[in-house]
């Protein structure tokens, strides 16, 4: 293998060990490495991308992984980065369905991960601020960001939101350039930092968070009549029309899964989106321990097959999916109309982003209405010092977020 190949897999297998906090988290970590620090891409060829992941189905960070693996490696990279991005989460969730199988139960980490959540947001929030202020470059585009965030704010479905505020802003975008050939971008990057900042002002929590609950110790096997082929089939169909964030793959299982075939019951699958939320990693990672919980009465082999074709047919899609569109990715930038339909894409992208850090932030500073949590926001504040003054990587703010969480509950401080 070549030594291209061995750094797609090392940064992949990194970035899937320490992505706590979903999709915008997972996006801030790849922008930070790929694009700050590595310079495999341009920012634009970046948000191009973002753009492009957003309009396919499937998990949005996995199929950046996976579009970055094969800029950078081809189809070997393609293969790499995603299998590399989503094996520490599989082997983690893996391991955690075993224990709950087995025993019922689950490490006690919340103190680390109450430190990790904050720290988290200020990687996504640095993220943001550089992201924005490239792709925020006009009022138009201006527009578009604050009504992608205001609906998502508002529980708007995100694709309807997403293509609607995509087509509006690239209609307005075209009307604005027939006006003015050549005239430059107005407000530049400072409107971008300056909007994606002014949205994180309330809300309440939305996306994949790194909300960390305690598992009911009621594990044992679900009992269940399905075959590796239904789980398969099940899986590869969520997979193909997986949009939005992981509260929409929730909905899915709920009515597959429970009300449908009744592979488990609310307390298993509220128990397995806990696992999935507070593992790193993509939260579709949920599959794995699904397929090892629905499967478990035909014994751990049995079981551990059913987390292997679970998690193979729910990622499939999404490889599939990428091979197909990452080729016309740059011809979408030459042409008029669709250069300006990916930076409205880009833009309510964005919006979408800060409604869900805002939601997050408020979650995490304000848990369940009972007030300021000021060791999380010391910890937010310090990190995203660390991430804008200095750029420290997001590997070190994320470990310095669990130290300060631990050490906050050795000293009695309140973390969660």
């Amino acid at each position: 293998m070549s030594r291209r190949l061995w750094e797609i897999a090392g940064l992949f297998l990194k970035l899937g060990s320490i992505g706590f906090g979903g999709p915008a988290t997972h996006l801030a970590l790849m922008e930070d490495e790929v694009v700050e620090r590595r310079g495999w891409l341009s920012r634009q060829h970046f948000l191009d991308l973002v753009g492009a992941t957003n309009l396919i189905p499937g998990p949005n960070s996995t199929e950046m992984a996976i579009h970055i693996g094969f800029v950078r490696g081809g189809w070997p990279g393609l293969v790499i980065a995603g299998a590399a991005f989503i094996l520490p989460a599989v082997l983690i969730t893996t391991g955690l369905a075993w224990l709950y199988v087995e025993h019922g139960r689950q490490p006690q980490i919340e103190p680390i991960i109450a430190g990790i959540k904050p720290a988290v947001l200020a990687v996504i929030f640095s993220a943001g601020w550089r992201l924005g202020r490239k792709a925020l470059n006009g009022w138009i585009v201006g527009a578009v960001f604050i009504a992608a965030g205001i609906a998502s704010l508002c529980r708007a479905r995100e694709i309807p939101v997403l293509l609607a505020c995509s087509l509006i802003g690239m209609l307005c975008l075209r009307w604005q350039q027939n006006r003015r050939e050549t005239a430059g971008p107005t407000g530049g990057g400072g409107l971008g930092a300056v909007l994606f900042a002014g949205m994180l002002g309330g809300g309440g929590h939305g996306g994949k968070s790194v909300l960390v609950a305690s598992l009911a110790a009621t594990g044992a096997g679900a009992a269940t009549t399905a075959t590796l082929g239904q789980l398969a089939w099940f899986f590869l169909k969520v997979g193909a029309v997986l949009y939005g964030t992981g509260y929409v793959l929730i909905a899915y299982l709920q009515g597959g899964l429970v009300r449908e075939y009744g592979w488990l019951n609310d307390q298993q699958l509220l128990d397995a989106i806990a696992i999935g939320q507070f593992t790193p990693g993509p939260i579709v990672s949920t599959a794995t321990f699904i397929g090892y919980v629905v499967m478990s009465a035909g014994g751990p082999w049995q079981a551990l097959a059913g987390a292997v074709v679970a998690t193979v047919a729910i990622f499939l899609p999404s490889f599939l999916l990428v091979a197909v569109t990452n080729p016309i990715v740059p011809r979408l930038r030459r042409s008029r109309w669709t250069a300006a339909f990916l930076d409205a894409v880009n833009a309510a992208a964005l919006g979408l982003m800060a409604a869900v850090t805002l939601k997050l932030a408020v979650q995490i500073f304000v848990p369940s209405g009972t007030g300021l949590n000021a060791t999380a926001l010391l910890i937010a504040a310090a990190a995203a010092v660390a991430a804008l003054r200095w750029k420290t990587s997001a590997i070190w703010l994320v470990l310095g977020g669990a130290t300060a969480g631990w050490l906050a509950w050795w000293l009695g401080w309140p973390a969660t």
